[in-house]
């Protein structure tokens, strides 16, 4: 039965700085319960990465960068869901962050802000004011696999521990099949 540490080898996130991404290990501090594993770094997006590794689906977190836009005001803030759930993104993470219109950032500009790697991505050691959105069935999930901010790696930590981060803001922010 999948479970969120799978058949993976996790070690503390602090003792293995070098299997994140700079960011993330300059932030590791904030999350001092949390622990890391080597992944393949083909198998790092999501439904790969839970049947390699017997990782539950519902135990991934997955983080994705929007941008939005208000007349001269621009934002970029981190989007945190459940695998098995897609953020609302045009209503709720619109309205949340006060923007006319909201898209999902492209990755070379979200790689060169944030430091870390498409399909790593994580809230864990993003640029300081940056809004970290999360939605409420993570914080309440028990332990959640997260990226390490590279494809070679993954984060297993508390959800509610996420809700800590600074700029972070619990909200029911997925779409959910009634």
């Amino acid at each position: 039965m999948p479970s969120a540490e799978g058949n993976l080898d996790w070690n503390p996130l602090a003792d293995h700085p070098e299997l994140v991404a700079h960011p993330v290990a300059q932030a590791s501090h904030r999350v001092p319960d949390a622990r890391v594993a080597e992944i393949d770094e083909a198998l790092a997006d999501t439904a790969a990465f839970c049947e390699r590794y017997d990782v539950a689906l519902e135990a991934s977190a997955n983080c994705v960068v929007v941008f939005g836009r208000r007349g001269e005001e621009t934002v970029h803030a981190a989007v945190m869901v459940l695998a098995v759930d897609r953020a609302d993104v045009n209503k709720t993470v619109r309205k949340e962050l006060g923007m006319r219109k909201m898209s999902f950032a492209d990755q070379p500009t979200v790689e060169q802000l944030t430091g870390m790697t498409q399909g790593g991505i994580t809230p864990v050691g993003l640029p300081d004011g940056w809004p970290i959105l999360i939605d409420e069935a993570v914080v309440s999930a028990g332990p959640v696999v997260i990226g390490g901010g590279v494809r070679g790696s993954k984060i297993l930590l508390d959800g509610a521990d996420l809700a800590r981060l600074p700029g972070a803001k619990v909200i029911p922010l997925a779409l959910r099949d009634a």
